[in-house]
């Protein structure tokens, strides 16, 4: 229960990040200042990365119970984790709103 609640607030972060109107000013700003920094703030899971690796260090490691070999890699998994969780979270929430039906008058 705890991975999807970890996996929920990482897609809330990020698609606050990425698509929230609070932030359009500021990524307009940093999108003229750094084309990396830009894309990477209109990219889902881009973002979502990097708010796995945040989430990692400031919140809970879902992976920190592995016995990893090298120390501190579990930072690294929960942003791989992050992505891919946030990825299909979006993908199947963008399928329903462009698959939603109709209403015919």
């Amino acid at each position: 229960m705890e991975l999807l609640i970890w996996l929920i607030a990482a897609y809330g972060m990020s698609q606050i990040l990425v698509y929230g109107s609070i932030f359009d000013k500021l990524r307009a700003w940093i999108g003229q200042q750094s084309k990396f920094f830009g894309d990477l703030l209109g990219c889902m899971m881009c973002t979502s990365t990097w708010v796995g690796f945040f989430f990692s260090i400031v919140v809970w490691s879902p992976t920190n119970n592995f016995d990893l070999l090298v120390p501190y890699s579990n930072v690294f998994f929960d942003g791989m984790l992050a992505s891919g969780g946030v990825w299909a979270i979006n993908s199947i929430i963008e399928w329903f709103e462009q698959n939603r039906p109709v209403k015919e008058d």
